[in-house]
């Protein structure tokens, strides 16, 4: 799909797309294909006439059924990994002997290669499918590139703010990080506070085809629930990458990929048997600071170095920027056609889907000093002790809200015709009424205004100031500060007053004054 536009524009090209027998992991694949729009040929109809050209993403399979001329495609990020039980031992999956001149047949017309160190990897194998291979560099890269302008964007659907954005990169089979360290993107939700970071999984086609992304979700179900963003694995993937400050990888390709982009690598790989020494992935993880716990991940982004990763990108990806203009020339010239006049140009990545599920309930950790509150909040389920349970009413279960020393709403923004709604008066005196246990009750009204209640029986106005820094204005979750309102006002109940309050390293000057009556009879 990433290849496809090297034909736009030009009406004399029929696309059909069938699927090669043989994969566990295919029919996703196949699914993906359907939902694009796309026309597909069951595989028997498919062998049964000629074309004009054929693209495949890999050698596997009777590609040899296909009658006219064939091209293959550069699939994942270089040649880094052997797969046990499939093909030759000790060869690159995809650079096997055994898929790519089966019975010393060549499989293609053309091998379409993202580095010239692919073609000398090639001729070692197969000094004729050397003969006929390009290096085009890689179209999957070029679309990556060529979205980098919407990063910003992509951060904004995500939710992610001012937050550092950590990606946790998953490739397939026993060695993979999911395999290897299954419950990892949970354990770094539990200790990386809330305000500060984000965390998002980015887990291999192939898995999500074995597992089934609902069970995977399942299986993922306490990470999920802490926040950590799941990605599809067609084009979500890669906005996310985009959207990332840092990764953390195996040695799947992703992490290649991310390189190229400059990212923060962090090394996740437990060793094993399928890794190349030597390749360019490998190379990049021997540099790379490796995760053996989740704490000290700040010193590793200040000490990353861009330029660093994108050298190890470039020894695997070569012609960045005009993989599709030199594809389209290698295609049409197969093709016997002139190409169209308009340039070959990469389709930007549509934005990500906002996350299915963010935390509701937090153990909230506090700092208080002489004007100024530090607040970081972690998942309730966090073993470690904490100043005060935090938790959004009706979004929470009961059983956190039975518990809770703050809670919080939103205030509703929709209208039905035949309407019953609190005041904001009235729910948090029926809040703290209904619930013994609770201290405050909140609502946030807006990212500048909440209003709160204390056991005392005052109504309290929060108005919060963004934070500015370098040109940007940035917000806070309102919901931090509540948390240090609750904190400052079981200490220092009188008002008004100023107040500091520091919320993921971000600092909010934050005005506590008696409400008003109109702000007491705000709907919510």
């Amino acid at each position: 799909m990433d290849v496809l536009p090297v034909f736009a524009g030009d009406v004399r090209i029929n696309r059909l797309f069938t699927l090669v027998p043989g994969s566990d992991f295919g029919v996703d694949a196949l699914a993906a294909v359907e939902r694009a729009g796309a026309h597909t040929v069951p595989w028997e109809q498919a062998c049964q006439r000629s074309y004009d050209l054929i693209l495949a993403a890999s050698p596997k399979g009777e590609l040899g059924l296909l009658s006219g001329p064939r091209v293959l495609l550069p699939h994942g990020a270089g040649f880094n990994k052997s797969v046990r039980g499939e093909g030759s031992d000790h060869f690159a999956s995809g650079l096997d002997p055994a898929f790519l001149a089966p019975d010393g047949r060549m499989v293609a017309s053309c091998y379409a290669l993202a580095h010239p160190s692919q073609v000398t990897r090639l001729a070692a194998i197969s000094p004729r499918a050397a003969a006929c291979a390009a290096v085009v560099g890689d179209p999957t890269l070029e679309r990556i590139l060529a979205s980098r302008s919407r990063r910003d964007h992509y951060r904004e659907a995500l939710g992610t703010g001012a937050r550092k954005l950590i990606v946790l990169t998953s490739t397939w089979g026993p060695e993979s990080l999911l395999q290897r360290r299954p419950t990892l993107p949970a354990d770094l939700a539990a200790k990386l506070a809330h305000d500060a970071y984000q965390l998002a999984l980015i887990v291999h086609p192939n898995e999500h085809s074995r597992i089934g992304t609902f069970d995977l979700s399942e299986y993922l179900a306490p990470a999920i629930d802490a926040g950590v963003i799941l990605p599809r694995p067609h084009e979500e993937w890669a906005a996310v990458l985009i959207a990332a400050d840092a990764v953390i990888s195996d040695h799947g390709s992703t992490a290649l990929y991310a390189a190229a982009l400059g990212r923060p690598l962090i090394a996740a790989y437990d060793g094993g048997h399928e890794l190349l020494p030597g390749s360019p992935m490998a190379q990049l993880l021997d540099d790379s600071p490796r995760l053996d716990a989740p704490g000290g991940l700040e010193a590793v982004l200040a000490a990353h170095r861009p330029e660093a990763v994108q050298a190890f990108a470039a020894a695997a990806f070569a012609q960045q920027g005009q993989a599709l203009t030199l594809l389209r020339e290698k295609l049409y010239r197969l093709l016997t056609l002139t190409p169209p006049p308009s340039p070959a140009t990469a389709r930007l990545l549509p934005a990500p889907a906002p996350p299915t599920r963010t935390p509701a309930a937090f153990a909230v950790d506090i700092t208080v000093g002489d004007e100024e509150v530090r607040v970081e909040r972690f998942p309730a389920h966090r073993a470690a002790p904490a100043h005060h349970l935090a938790v959004e009413h009706g979004t929470a279960d009961e059983r956190h809200a039975q518990s809770a020393s703050l809670l919080y709403r939103r205030a509703s923004r929709g209208s039905t015709p035949h309407m019953v709604a609190w005041s904001v008066s009235g729910w948090t005196r029926h809040t703290l009424a209904e619930y013994p246990g609770c201290a405050t009750a909140a609502v946030v009204l807006s990212p500048a205004l909440c209003v709160v209640r204390t056991r005392s029986g005052s109504l309290l106005s929060v108005r919060i100031e963004p934070c500015r820094e370098s040109g940007r204005i940035v917000y806070t979750d309102p919901a931090a500060v509540l948390s240090a309102v609750h904190a400052w006002l079981a200490m220092h109940p009188a008002v008004p007053v100023d107040i500091r309050c520091v919320v993921g390293g971000h600092s909010f000057q934050v005005r506590l004054t008696p409400a008003t009556t109109l702000e007491g009879e705000r709907v919510c």
